[in-house]
């Protein structure tokens, strides 16, 4: 089958597409032929060799999250799923293929009404989302700074924290027409990459989420109130600068929280429980999915020129 592995780190002409043997699935684990494989900013970090302690090499298949219908089953899973079209998390490797295997547990039936390409755009981004505000502890009334809102995770938490009644919803873009995007989603006040803002913008958040990080960070940790909360759930501008704690000592009166977040430290069930309502939610239309694009498999690299050159709005989706 055809997939896609890292041939050398650093940028994506260092994707390849190569031959691979099909998976066979493991006892616990199902085979799902893809339909839709979603590309996130953690595929670009992997890629670019600065994820550290995972033990990443040459030759990495990328991909964490597929959706599509099981062909397979390993020993001790119910052969009832095959045949069912199916989100499934497949770790940090094994998505971006004609087939992927992954764990049962992370496996949930896609409702009716919902596509393959809106779900890996949401599976793994709307828990980080919800989690993330839940871990900063977004109250009604206060007022909440999404900063890199244009992705997939920044869409979803725009979303939650206007319905969680946050009294402003800010985000940061690059450009008015991403801004009037945002704000048709849920988005109060639209912010410079910067943070730069017009008047009317608060003059300090409550909570910020941050996708970016990278050096810029330490500029909006100056934009939190007394007892704000920021939660960094992602590195897609690289590590901040490594002094950047200094910022919240000096600040040490004004009782700042700085916290970082991975779903990886919320139990499996509670993540599949939040998982399965946001997509009955978005089969409703309760909760909104933006699909930038959907390119063939063999495109994996222009998917990830379009990341790096900033020019993606929502997630793009691989198929086969």
């Amino acid at each position: 089958m055809k997939a896609v592995v890292i041939k050398t780190f650093g940028g994506p002409e260092g994707l390849e597409v190569v031959d691979v043997p099909v998976p066979l699935p493991a006892p616990g684990q199902v085979r799902i032929a893809t339909e839709a494989i979603g590309v996130g900013g953690v595929d670009a970090v992997i890629r670019r060799g600065t994820l550290t302690g995972y033990g990443f090499r040459e030759g990495h298949l990328l991909g964490s999250e597929v959706a599509g219908r099981v062909t397979a089953v390993g020993e001790g899973v119910d052969a009832s799923w095959i045949g069912r079209r199916v989100w499934a998390f497949t770790g940090l490797s094994g998505g971006y293929a004609e087939q992927a295997v992954a764990a049962v547990e992370d496996v949930l039936a896609l409702p009716d009404g919902l596509t393959g390409a809106d779900a890996v755009t949401l599976g793994g981004s709307g828990i980080v989302a919800h989690f993330a505000l839940d871990r900063a502890r977004l109250a009604p009334g206060e007022t909440v700074l999404l900063r890199g809102a244009a992705g997939s995770i920044g869409i979803t938490a725009v979303q939650l924290a206007a319905r969680g009644g946050a009294s402003a919803v800010a985000v940061t873009t690059s450009s008015e027409e991403r801004g009037a995007r945002l704000r048709d989603l849920g988005a109060t006040h639209v912010l410079g990459r910067s943070g730069e803002g017009g008047p009317d913008a608060p003059a300090g958040f409550d909570v910020v989420i941050d996708v970016v990080a990278g050096p810029g960070l330490p500029l909006f940790l100056d934009k939190m109130n007394a007892n704000g909360r920021y939660v960094a759930v992602g590195l897609v501008g690289g590590q901040p600068p490594a002094d950047f704690g200094m910022r919240l000592m000096d600040a040490f009166r004004r009782s700042l929280s700085f916290a970082t977040f991975s779903s990886d430290t919320v139990p499996r069930p509670d993540r599949q429980a939040v998982r399965s309502s946001q997509f009955a939610d978005a089969a409703r239309g309760d909760l909104r999915t933006v699909v930038h694009d959907v390119l063939p498999l063999d495109q994996a690299a222009s998917a990830h020129r379009a990341m790096e050159a900033g020019e993606v709005f929502g997630r793009v989706v691989l198929t086969p």
